[in-house]
C-alpha cells in the first residue's frame, strides 16, 4: 500500500481517485453485446455463453428439479447459516415498511402516499471466482417484501448455494446467463427471459458498463456500483490484526478493489502493515488481494478533523471506525454507504448476516446515493382527494397561480367546477 504522509488538502482530489480502467475500450465492446442480444435474443445468449463461459446451453432456464436438488447438495451447517442470515436481513428490511398516512393539508384537501412494489425486477449475481449467494439474500429478500410480482435472477453459475438461496427468498425464475449479455437480456427481453423494469446487482466492469448503458434507454438500475472498497479509520485503540483482516476482506474481492487506511498514528501504520503482510500469505486468493493492495493507500494525517474530512471526501462504500470515540464520530459521517462502529464490528458481518444490505454505492457515489433498501423495490405513488368545500377553499389559490403563469386551461379546470357549484 502506498503510504501518504500529511497530504495537503489541495492534493486530496488527486490522491482519492479510484483505480481507473480503460472505459473507452470497454464501452464499445459492451455495446456490441447489447446490440446482439437486442436483435438476436436467445441465440446471442448461447453464443456468448460459449465464447465467454465455455459452456453449451441447451436451456437458458434452470429447471425447478435442479433447483430443488440444490438443497440436498449443501452442508447442513451452511443451510443453517443461510437461514440465520435470511431471518436477520428480512427483519431489518421489514422494519422499513411505512404505514400509509393521510394528511389534510387544507380543510377538505387530503393527500397521502403509498408504496407499490415494482412488478418486474431482475437480479444479477456474478459467478466468476466466488459464488455470491449472499447477494441473492440482499436483493431477493427486500424484493419479496416489497411485493414485486416477478423476481428473475441471472447468473453464470449453477452453484447449489445460489440456487438454494434463490428458492428460499422467493425468486420466481433463474437463468444461467452471465456478464453484460445478462443485463441486456433483462433490459430488452428475449424469447426466454422476460424484460424487467429495474435491474439490481453487482458485477465487473463489463456488467457495470452494461447497466449504465441500458439506463440511458429507460431501464432503471439500482445504482452505478463498481468495484468493492473499504476505508478504515484507526487510532491507538484499534487492534492491528483486526484492521489488516478488514482491509484484506475487501482486497480479496478482486484486483480492481481498493482499500484505504486513515490514521493519525505512525505506530498504527507500521503495525497494520506488518499484520497485513503476515495475513496476506495465508489467503487462498492472495494474488487477487495483492493486486488490490497495489491500488490502495494509507493516509497519515495530523489531527482527527483531517481524518473526518478526508473520509467524507472519499465517500467510501464501507467505512469501519476503529477509534476510541467511534460512536460520536459516526454521527459526523456524511458520505458513506454503510458504517461499522467499533473494534468488534467487522465489515464481513454486514456483507453476510447482520441484517443491513451489502449492495452499496461505490466510486464516491455515496455522496448522493443510498445503498439498496426496501425502498429500492417500490414506487411511491401520491394520492389526493378533495371535497366540495375543499375545492372552494383551495380553488382561488390555484386560479391565481395558474393565471399568473398564463396557463388558463389549468385555471379553467378549477373555475368551471367552482362556477358549477355556485350555480
Amino acid at each position: 500500500m502506498q503510504i501518504i504522509k500529511y497530504p495537503a488538502r489541495s492534493e486530496w482530489p488527486q490522491l482519492l481517485q479510484r483505480p481507473v480502467f480503460a472505459q473507452d475500450e470497454i464501452e464499445p465492446r459492451v455495446q456490441v453485446i447489447l446490440d446482439a442480444v437486442k436483435t438476436q435474443g436467445d441465440e446471442a445468449l448461447r453464443t456468448f455463453a460459449k465464447k465467454f463461459d465455455g459452456i453449451d446451453l441447451t436451456s437458458l432456464e434452470i429447471s425447478q428439479d435442479v433447483i430443488a436438488q440444490a438443497a440436498h447438495q449443501l452442508d447442513s451447517n451452511l443451510k443453517e447459516a443461510i437461514g440465520k442470515a435470511y431471518q436477520n436481513i428480512r427483519k431489518f428490511h421489514e422494519s422499513q415498511k411505512q404505514p400509509v398516512e393521510k394528511i389534510e393539508t387544507t380543510p377538505g384537501v387530503t393527500c397521502w402516499r403509498k408504496s407499490v412494489g415494482i412488478e418486474k425486477v431482475g437480479i444479477y449475481i456474478p459467478g466468476g471466482s466466488a459464488p455470491l449467494f449472499s447477494t441473492v439474500l440482499m436483493l431477493a429478500v427486500p424484493a419479496a417484501l416489497a411485493g414485486c410480482e416477478e423476481i428473475i435472477l441471472c447468473t453464470p453459475s449453477d452453484h447449489p448455494a445460489i440456487l438454494y438461496t434463490a428458492s428460499l427468498t422467493g425468486v420466481t425464475r433463474i437463468f444461467r446467463v452471465g456478464g453484460a449479455q445478462a443485463i441486456a437480456a433483462m433490459a430488452y427481453g428475449t424469447e426466454t427471459i422476460p424484460k424487467v423494469y429495474k435491474i439490481f446487482g453487482p458485477g465487473n466492469q463489463y456488467v457495470t458498463n452494461a447497466k449504465l448503458l441500458v439506463a440511458k434507454e429507460g431501464v432503471a438500475i439500482d445504482m452505478p456500483a463498481g468495484p468493492s472498497e473499504v476505508a478504515v479509520w484507526a487510532d491507538e485503540s484499534a487492534v492491528p490484526a483486526f484492521i489488516a483482516a478488514d482491509l484484506l476482506s475487501q482486497a480479496e474481492h478482486g484486483a480492481d478493489s481498493q482499500v484505504v487506511l486513515v490514521t493519525t498514528s505512525e505506530q498504527v501504520v507500521s503495525e497494520v502493515m506488518d499484520a497485513l503482510q503476515e495475513q496476506l500469505k495465508q489467503l487462498p486468493r492472495q494474488e487477487l488481494a495483492e493486486k488490490a493492495i497495489e491500488n490502495s493507500k494509507v493516509f497519515l494525517v495530523e489531527k482527527e478533523q483531517d481524518a473526518l474530512d478526508i473520509i467524507n471526501a472519499y465517500a467510501p462504500e464501507h467505512l469501519i471506525l476503529s477509534i476510541s470515540n467511534a460512536e460520536n464520530i459516526a454521527e459526523k459521517i456524511r458520505n458513506a454507504g454503510s458504517v461499522f462502529i467499533g473494534n468488534y464490528t467487522p465489515e464481513s458481518c454486514g456483507d453476510y448476516a447482520s441484517g443491513t444490505n451489502h449492495t452499496l454505492p461505490t466510486n464516491g457515489y455515496a455522496k448522493a446515493y443510498s445503498g439498496v433498501s426496501l425502498d429500492s423495490f417500490v414506487k411511491k405513488i401520491t394520492f389526493q382527494q378533495i371535497t366540495l368545500d375543499g375545492l372552494r377553499e383551495l380553488g382561488p389559490t390555484v386560479e391565481a397561480m395558474a393565471e399568473a403563469e398564463t396557463l388558463i386551461a389549468h385555471k379553467n379546470a378549477v373555475s368551471i367546477r367552482i362556477n358549477t357549484l355556485n350555480s
